[in-house]
């Protein structure tokens, strides 16, 4: 049991569910636009965001708070390491659109990170957009870098699937907030800390409905009944979220509903 949890501690700390969650929403991505399966383009969704979670992570721990580095750690590092000279080599297979693009959400993540102003704390923590950022920089890696290596077209149902895709990672952030309520700096102004548990959940609610609703539009009725399972999912786990829920709760869970939506589209 304590080897097991030791295991599923890693997987989880060292960000490989996180980058399964989304290299998940990026094979969704080729499932609704008819994208041929794309290795390099998966992959490297996969491999940065490995980086840039454990960059995020990890930063601040070594960086500033200089704490002392335990084995964990230390192979999550090299974990780090490989997983970037990976993005180093699917990165040179990518269009060189999508290159650039890919540097401009890498410089988010770095802002997100790094104070980049004098006397000014990273993004991170400015007061109410980190759920903002955090969902901009996942609809950019897992459906604007896809789309834009395919080739495909800017239309008008593609600006559907970003609001929802958009839509869809504010929810799962706003899970994480209840759950994080007791720990957050208050002048993060998180949403929960702004408007109240009750008023968040109401509001995830009401957002999962035109999730579902707008998809009528352009799934066929297998996905829309898969989309629908996913919804009622998620919306259990914004109904049962508080404060004092186990970190896998969220970390494991939560962040297993694309896999799970990706594995019902495969599998269903």
């Amino acid at each position: 049991m304590i080897v097991s949890k030791r295991i599923l501690d890693f997987y989880l700390n060292s960000s490989i569910h996180v980058a399964l969650s989304c290299y998940a929403l990026v094979r969704i991505t080729f499932h609704v636009f008819h994208i041929q399966y794309d290795e390099p383009m998966a992959l490297f969704v996969f491999f940065g965001t490995i980086v840039g979670y454990n960059f995020v992570k990890y930063d601040a721990l070594v960086r500033v708070k200089k704490k002392p580095i335990g084995i964990q750690l230390k192979i999550i590092a090299v974990l780090s390491f490989i997983s970037l000279v990976m993005v180093g080599y699917y990165f040179f297979h990518l269009k060189r659109i999508t290159q650039i693009i890919s540097v401009g959400i890498f410089a988010i993540t770095a802002l997100y990170t790094l104070p980049f102003f004098p006397n000014r704390r990273n993004a991170r923590n400015w007061a109410g957009v980190k759920i903002y950022i955090v969902a901009i920089c996942w609809v950019g890696a897992t459906l604007v870098l896809p789309i834009i290596n395919a080739e495909i077209p800017f239309t008008p149902n593609f600006f559907v699937k970003c609001i929802q895709r958009f839509v869809l990672v504010f929810v799962l952030i706003l899970v994480f907030e209840i759950i994080d309520l007791a720990n957050d700096d208050p002048h993060l102004q998180t949403v929960p800390q702004t408007i109240g548990v009750k008023r968040t959940k109401i509001l995830g609610f009401s957002l999962m409905v035109p999730f579902w609703v707008v998809g009528i539009l352009t799934f066929d009725f297998h996905d829309l009944l898969i989309n629908l399972i996913m919804v009622i999912t998620l919306m259990l786990f914004i109904a049962f979220a508080n404060p004092n829920r186990s970190k896998y709760y969220t970390s494991f869970w939560v962040e297993s509903v694309p896999i799970f939506w990706w594995l019902m589209i495969v599998f269903l």
